[in-house]
């Protein structure tokens, strides 16, 4: 019997070389099974093989490499022992990502084999508002930035007037260091499509779609194939659903701009009211949700919401995929009850940096997050406790910044970004942030007085922008102005 590899094929293993070594372990004699990745990227390829221990590691391989792990040589120079036994693994909390690396992504043989399936079994046997209540009673809160209560939203639409409703999956994964989402498109689709179908059921809604930035064509592929299998093999049931891919603007994943793309307009942001629970895509009743949202549901449902509500700290309940990424020696995808520091995310996981050097600073929550100095980073990460110190958690990407960054160049960056993804729609934001580049330039320049312009320049942004994308861009520039105020003197 030939020996079984299992090699991932997550777009993160595939840019350095999944294939070649999947190819190389075939024509060695080897059965490979293609899987999702674990999320510890500094190993992939990562190739993993049956044991007695469970399954083994490997990584990171070459093709040149395989040969002898198919051969069972002992004592590889690559081998990391059993997987289950690396403190990176042990020490996470993965409920949304249970599955990462164990399933192949079309197999619901493998995503049922592993607990799949388990949540949409048992919303099946509920009434829909007893669904919404197991979701207002695990505190699920939006994980794509705004942490609005999920049930709250689901019962509004339930209650909402209508015969069609609709379901939308934000998946325009567009944070700076975030991978999260691509993961579950490419890795584990099935848990989306359950969550989704779970929500429909609540909320009586017939259609829904998946909007995935346009970046991410394996993922709109796999996913796409997905859906099929699941409606041959009846898991819709009533509900069908379909992926939509934007066009690579950030705005999009506001909310209201990613309805105007979906209805085949420019992502323009909306006005608010009348809020997309009442009228949204197509003027109908529409549950938006995260997609890391959507796929907590089927663990709260199977779970129950109590053993949710269990992880986490005060209204923050449950887990959070934290994306390590920038200067780190490890960067890697880490679940963990909200509360966790930043402090352990970078040293226990992360490593600290890839440079060797201190690090400088941490953005936190994507290119509209404040950078977060070492004196906050043994803050409980949770909503409330990150807002108290002026920073948000946003999507849970992480950035990692070492001593030699320079901060004003950054700010200025995030001014500049915003001035080039605006939708133009208000003026705060389509005027504020091409003035506050000038400004910013002007300061560097020598020029003291532009900083309180620039502090009333981002507090007409926050206050007066129609939505995040303008309210935010003062978060970078504030934090690398108040907490690294000697990089903004030349």
């Amino acid at each position: 019997m030939n020996r079984r590899l299992y090699v991932p094929e997550d777009s993160g293993a595939l840019a350095v070389g999944a294939d070649a070594v999947a190819r190389a372990a075939e024509a060695a004699g080897a059965e490979v099974w293609r899987t999702s990745s674990r999320g510890l990227f500094w190993l992939e390829p990562l190739v993993e093989v049956d044991s007695a221990e469970g399954r083994v590691g490997y990584g990171p391989c070459t093709p040149a490499d395989v040969a002898a792990i198919v051969a069972g040589t002992p004592d590889h120079p690559k081998a990391l022992g059993p997987m289950d036994t690396l403190p990176y693994l042990q020490r996470q909390q993965r409920l949304t990502f249970a599955r990462a690396g164990l399933t192949r992504p079309l197999s619901i043989a493998d995503y049922e084999a592993h607990g799949g399936g388990a949540g949409l079994r048992a919303a099946r046997a509920m009434a829909p508002e007893a669904i919404i209540q197991a979701i207002v009673d695990s505190g699920l809160r939006g994980r794509g930035g705004a942490a609005f209560p999920a049930g709250i939203k689901w019962r509004t639409v339930a209650q909402a007037a209508g015969e069609l409703k609709y379901v939308v999956c934000n998946g325009d994964e567009g944070d700076s260091g975030t991978y999260a989402d691509r993961m579950l498109l490419e890795g584990d689709p099935f848990l989306l499509i359950e969550g989704m179908a779970i929500a429909a059921r609540a909320v009586g809604a017939s259609r829904g779609y998946v909007y995935v930035r346009s970046e991410y064509p394996r993922s709109v592929e796999i996913f796409g194939r997905a859906i099929e299998v699941a409606r041959a093999a009846g898991w819709l049931d009533g509900f069908d659903m379909e992926v939509r891919m934007g066009a690579g603007s950030y705005v999009c994943g506001e909310e209201t701009a990613m309805l105007e793309s979906l209805e085949g307009r420019r992502g323009v942001v909306r006005a608010k009211p009348p809020l997309p629970a009442i009228a949204g895509l197509f003027g109908r009743p529409t549950v938006i949700n995260n997609l890391l949202t959507l796929a907590a549901v089927p663990t709260i449902l199977a779970e129950g919401p109590a053993y949710y509500r269990d992880f986490g700290v005060g209204r923050s309940t449950g887990t959070m995929p934290f994306q390590l990424a920038g200067n780190l020696r490890f960067p890697g995808l880490v679940e963990r009850a909200f509360g966790v520091t930043l402090r352990e995310l970078l040293f226990d996981f992360g490593g600290g940096t890839a440079s060797g050097r201190p690090v400088k600073a941490v953005q936190v929550g994507g290119p509209l997050g404040s950078y977060v100095p070492e004196e906050h980073w043994d803050v409980p990460l949770d909503y409330e406790a990150y807002a108290v110190v002026g920073a948000v958690l946003g999507h849970g990407g992480l950035v990692v910044h070492d001593d030699t960054a320079d901060m004003a160049r950054l700010a200025r960056y995030a001014m500049a970004f915003c001035a080039q993804e605006s939708c133009g729609k208000c003026t705060p934001c389509r005027i504020g942030s091409t003035r506050g580049v000038e400004v910013i330039d002007k300061l560097l320049a020598g020029d003291e007085r532009q900083e309180s312009l620039l502090r009333d320049l981002c507090d007409t942004m926050k206050h007066a922008s129609l939505c995040a994308m303008g309210s935010m861009t003062p978060l970078p520039v504030l934090s690398a102005l108040n907490h690294y105020p000697e990089d903004f003197r030349r």
